[in-house]
């Protein structure tokens, strides 16, 4: 009798439809047919999440800082010299950027935190911190550089000057070069 009722209890198990699991490789993308100039991958792309600001001495900071406001404040002015309607003023290490019709941009130096705050009438405030690219150890040894970016969604500094205000900030590769303590 506990023999019938086991055999009544256990039931074998079938599936109604059959499950199909289907990979597409998206590394594959550029030997198909409708692709016909594909991209080479950018190995210097950098997910915000992977960011991460160097560790820079109060020296370093200030250098970085210092030739990042200057020439800011220079392209800046030669701006002004151009157009009657945009004004600089740049004070106790506070840059203001009256450009209409987008309104007044204030860039301004933060120690504590070493780090450029860019408080912008069109992308809202950022806070940008000197982070190095190019060290891994996937990558030549001392071929780093460095650059202003906004940690939460990777932008840079002077992208971002470029692209609202129009100024093409180029810092030589000597100047901006992480020093050895702030890379390590």
């Amino acid at each position: 009798m506990h023999r019938q009722a086991l055999r009544q209890t256990i039931r074998p198990v079938t599936l109604s439809q059959p499950r199909w699991l289907s990979i597409t490789s998206t590394a594959r993308a550029g030997i198909m047919p409708e692709t016909e100039d594909p991209k080479p991958p950018n190995d210097e792309a950098v997910e915000p999440g992977n960011l991460h600001a160097a560790q820079l001495t109060d020296e370093e900071y200030q250098r970085l800082s210092d030739l990042q406001m200057d020439a800011v404040h220079e392209k800046a002015e030669a701006m002004q010299e151009s157009r009657e309607d945009v004004e600089v003023e740049y004070s106790a290490g506070v840059l203001n950027i009256v450009f209409p019709p987008n309104g007044t941009y204030v860039l301004n130096k933060q120690p504590p935190n070493k780090q450029i705050w860019l408080s912008s009438p069109l992308s809202g405030p950022k806070r940008f911190d000197w982070v190095v690219s190019g060290e891994s150890m996937h990558q030549k040894e001392g071929g780093g550089h460095g650059d202003w970016v906004y940690l939460r969604d990777g932008t840079r500094l002077n992208a971002l000057l470029s692209k609202e205000l129009g100024l093409g900030i180029d810092h030589s590769e000597e100047d901006m070069a992480p020093s050895k303590d702030a890379t390590e």
